[in-house]
């Protein structure tokens, strides 16, 4: 369909509130803490500037070109922020003290043969890394105002591959089984839902906060099951499913780890279907952002992401056994696809 002016206003109306307000809560988080703010020279500015036009551009086309539905540039899950920012102010004062004192180590007491080593971190600071109720109910409102807005822009570039696969293919939606790998509290299986109503959709976390949160707010989907489990020995038989996604993952695992995940994930896919990933940015890609990728692992704790900006995730796809990986750059992530040989 093609969007009317109105929209294209209120679309670009809703997305400058949202960035002021952003900007106007890390800023004044900034001078209370007296957190010095990062030098970012004018050539990096510029570029940010022109992929974040360049993302909203492409969101609105992808509507245009009936890739994903009007609804997903107005459906902000107001009511889930409004519920967690109380929760997330509250938590301000906790996040600072542990970025201080570097203590990542300050998680809940947890089965320690359950969950792998570099799993028992406060990713990002916050609270209970993700192992807990209270971490999993303000997670997407902090990931939202981190990126200022364009999270869930971001996020939902994984769908025009799979809407250009499902239409290439022509198999019946209801047929087609998809797979999100790390699907958290369920941003992406949201998205893709509205988008692809009558898919078979599955989706696996190592939090079972996290996938807790994901089944209440996906009550509504028509066919959905959720697993907690580990991306790196996925319980599923070979060629199970025909799309499998992926957001945001990569990056929070050492290389190992990478390896283990794309391999299960090309030995669950079936030949000839397709893997999207999205992840952050990295220096094949983005060299023009190196200081602000740089900066990131500083800003938060992500202790694997230094080494996750020199790993191609396309390279990672080709090691597991995928063909011809595609890459695109979204503002500060990127979305890489690739086939399965048939």
């Amino acid at each position: 369909m093609e969007l009317s002016r109105l929209d294209r206003v209120a679309y670009r109306t809703q997305h400058l509130s949202f960035l002021l307000n952003a900007t106007v809560l890390q800023e004044t988080a900034r001078l209370v803490t007296r957190t010095p703010r990062a030098a970012i020279d004018g050539d990096v500015l510029r570029a940010l500037r022109r992929r974040h036009a360049e993302l909203h551009a492409s969101d609105l086309a992808n509507v245009d070109a009936g890739l994903y539905p009007r609804e997903l540039l107005f459906n902000i899950p107001l009511r889930d922020y409004a519920r967690a920012f109380p929760a997330l102010v509250r938590d301000t004062a906790r996040i600072i003290r542990r970025k201080k004192a570097n203590d990542w180590r300050d998680i809940p007491a947890v089965d320690r043969d359950r969950y792998p080593p570099y799993y028992r971190r406060t990713f990002h600071w916050q609270t209970d890394g993700y192992l807990s109720e209270h971490s999993a109910e303000i997670y997407e409102l902090g990931v939202e105002l981190l990126f200022r807005g364009t999270a869930q822009v971001m996020r939902r570039q994984v769908i025009p591959p799979v809407t250009r696969y499902l239409r290439e293919t022509g198999r019946p939606p209801s047929h087609v089984r998809l797979l999100d790998v790390a699907c958290g509290t369920g941003p992406t299986l949201r998205q893709l839902a509205t988008t692809h109503p009558t898919l078979r959709y599955h989706g696996v976390d190592l939090s079972p906060h996290y996938v807790q949160t994901a089944r209440r707010r996906l009550a509504d989907v028509a066919e959905l099951s959720l697993a907690v489990e580990n991306a790196e020995a996925l319980p599923y038989a070979d060629g199970t499913f025909d799309v499998i996604t992926c957001v945001y993952l990569f990056h929070e695992l050492p290389r190992n780890a990478r390896a283990k995940v794309a391999a299960e994930m090309f030995r669950v896919l079936r030949p000839g279907g397709i893997a999207v990933i999205e992840d952050s940015c990295q220096l094949d890609d983005s060299p023009e952002l190196a200081p602000v990728l740089f900066n990131f692992p500083v800003e938060f704790h992500e202790p694997f992401y230094r080494d996750y900006l020199d790993d191609a995730l396309a390279d990672i796809l080709t090691r597991a056994g995928f063909a011809a990986p595609t890459t695109e750059t979204h503002l500060v992530a990127k979305v890489v696809y690739a086939r399965k040989p048939a």
